[in-house]
């Protein structure tokens, strides 16, 4: 059975450190401001936007549509769901490639 991994923050900190050769501090602060940035363009989403970071993928806010007559699967009562804002990433070219090829 395959065990998904789990990456955090700290992780793609120490790696960008690696990387660019800098204190894990100094990219720890970088790392955060980017994140937070992000969050903050989609979390002011009005209603929708599209983030492209190219070689890496699209983050959008996409609007839903209302559904008046959904059910609640439980009681079985239809219910009123309003439209609201969802998230959505699209992997780009690079890394669609990558993750094409075939597992072992």
């Amino acid at each position: 059975m395959n065990m998904k991994t789990t990456i955090t923050k700290k992780d793609v900190s120490k790696r960008t450190a690696k990387l660019v050769g800098e204190k894990i501090y100094i990219t720890e602060k970088i790392v955060d401001g980017v994140f937070t940035t992000l969050r903050e363009f989609m979390a002011e989403a009005d209603p929708e936007v599209r983030i492209e970071i190219r070689d890496f993928g699209v983050f959008e806010v996409k609007t839903t549509k209302p559904k008046p007559k959904a059910r609640n699967p439980k009681t079985g009562e239809i219910i009123y769901v309003p439209a609201r804002r969802k998230t959505h990433f699209k992997a780009g070219k690079l890394l669609k490639e990558v993750l094409k090829q075939p597992l072992e």
